[in-house]
């Protein structure tokens, strides 16, 4: 089986994913494996540019975790999207010395439900778990995540709501 792990950067996905294998799951970190798919790099957004699509039919899935931003373009038989509310998001990609336009991109999209959005839009409700980073550490998520691999906890999304954190722009 394998289980995605996706989110908005900074939500926690390496972290957790690094726990996961502290335990002994697999855990590939997807960032490792895009690398013959870049096909450039948008200046202005300051990312990568990936064949997304080849990169996910050339995918050789694993029996165990795959953490990353695109995860929920994998065929994983669970996925995991990470939330984070945005005013903490907004802290911890200043800590990565994120741009002030990357920071707000990344802010917006976790306010608008993007990962989620992209996720439920290829995925049985049944395989997917909602969670809620913000305030809580990579033991307790890994903890929740581990029981939903397992299928100890059910499925669970759309019970987060960040869009009092959008900014109105004039």
């Amino acid at each position: 089986m394998m289980c995605g792990i996706t989110g908005t950067p900074g939500t926690g996905k390496s972290l957790i994913g690094t726990e996961l294998t502290r335990r002994g799951y697999t855990v590939i970190h997807l960032t490792d494996t895009i690398g013959p798919y870049v096909t450039g790099m948008d200046e202005e957004r300051d990312t990568l540019l990936v064949d997304e699509d080849r990169w996910a039919e050339e995918f050789v899935p694993v029996e165990g975790f795959v953490e990353g931003h695109f995860a929920h373009l994998l065929s994983c038989d669970r996925i995991v999207v990470l939330r984070c509310r945005p005013d903490i998001l907004k802290t911890r990609l200043a800590l990565r010395k994120y741009s002030d336009n990357k920071i707000r991109e990344n802010t917006e999209a976790e306010a608008l439900d993007s990962c989620l959005i992209g996720t439920v839009e290829r995925f049985d409700p049944f395989q997917i778990l909602e969670l809620d980073t913000t305030d809580r550490d990579a033991v307790y998520c890994a903890d929740k995540i581990e029981r939903f691999f397992k299928g100890e906890i059910p499925a669970e999304f759309g019970t987060i709501d960040w869009s009092i954190f959008l900014e109105v722009h004039e």
